[in-house]
């Protein structure tokens, strides 16, 4: 009877890992999967205008939800892991920056903001609240979530995010993703630092450019000028309501009065001084 060396077994267990991998839903596969940005941005874009399922999502209390709960209103969706010690607390800081401005131009209340833990065996409620608080976001009225295992590829599929794990935990593409009142994917926004207007815009679209069915005249007149008026500040980055605005339009309206209150004067004096002039002396 021959028997193997232990040299021999770890060199064997070696040489077969790069033929036999476990992609992100834990099933072995026979083809070396690697992450490509292209693959995984065009995935991303393809997600735009997907419908988000009803998935059922635990808090950082153990308390059970739906995401369908949190429909009426736009939503900003950050898919992380817990155990990503550089990456995901860097993104989220500085979306946290951006939040606080677009709430600030935008209103506390007017948008929803969710992370969600994708690695479902790590990213218990638990984990999710340390997350929270070593970011500085547990008083920030963030949704923070974890989700099933049986629901997480088909929501990364609603949102278009491709991820693998890797030695550094997962290989992904950073994303935030904004998704409308009805829960339709609307904008994605790429990268750990982006520009504040790449977020703000597509929110203050969905918040102010849009009429809402419930809303009065009078309401969707005001968020149409909101909406025009919120203007973005690249010196200090952020945004705030231009009032020049109306002091143009004040400044135009009173010349269009003077105008033709001259005319209508002009005309008058005209009308009296050829009458007067017919008369015969």
């Amino acid at each position: 009877m021959r028997f193997f060396s232990l040299t021999t077994v770890l060199s064997i267990l070696f040489f077969s890992s790069f033929f036999f991998v476990f992609p992100a839903n834990g099933q072995p596969s026979s083809t070396p999967v690697k992450f490509e940005y292209t693959t995984a941005l065009n995935t991303s874009q393809k997600a735009i205008g997907n419908q988000l399922g009803d998935y059922s999502v635990t808090d950082v209390n153990g308390q059970q939800h739906s995401l369908a709960e949190l429909r009426g209103k736009p939503m900003v969706l950050s898919m992380i892991f817990t155990s990503c010690h550089q990456i995901c607390p860097m993104t989220t800081r500085h979306l946290a920056e951006v939040i606080d401005k677009a709430r600030a131009a935008l209103g506390n209340d007017s948008f929803t903001v969710v992370a969600i833990g994708f690695d479902t065996a790590v990213d218990t409620p638990e984990a999710m609240r340390y997350f929270a608080k070593q970011q500085g976001i547990e008083d920030a009225d963030w949704k923070l979530f974890s989700i099933d295992a049986a629901d997480v590829s088909a929501l990364t599929h609603d949102v278009g995010l491709i991820y693998f794990p890797s030695a550094r935990g997962f290989d992904h593409i950073i994303q935030a993703t904004v998704i409308d009142a009805e829960g339709v994917v609307y904008r994605q926004v790429y990268g750990q630092v982006f520009d504040t207007p790449l977020l703000v815009e597509p929110l203050k679209d969905l918040i102010l450019g849009r009429p809402q069915p419930s809303q009065d005249f009078i309401s969707e007149l005001f968020n149409k000028v909101r909406f025009f008026c919120t203007v973005y500040d690249p010196v200090r980055d952020g945004y705030y309501f231009d009032y020049s605005l109306f002091l143009g339009l004040f400044i135009g309206a009173s010349i269009i009065i003077f105008v033709c209150l001259w005319m209508v004067k002009e005309i008058r004096y005209r009308r009296r001084y050829f009458k007067t002039a017919r008369k015969p002396s």
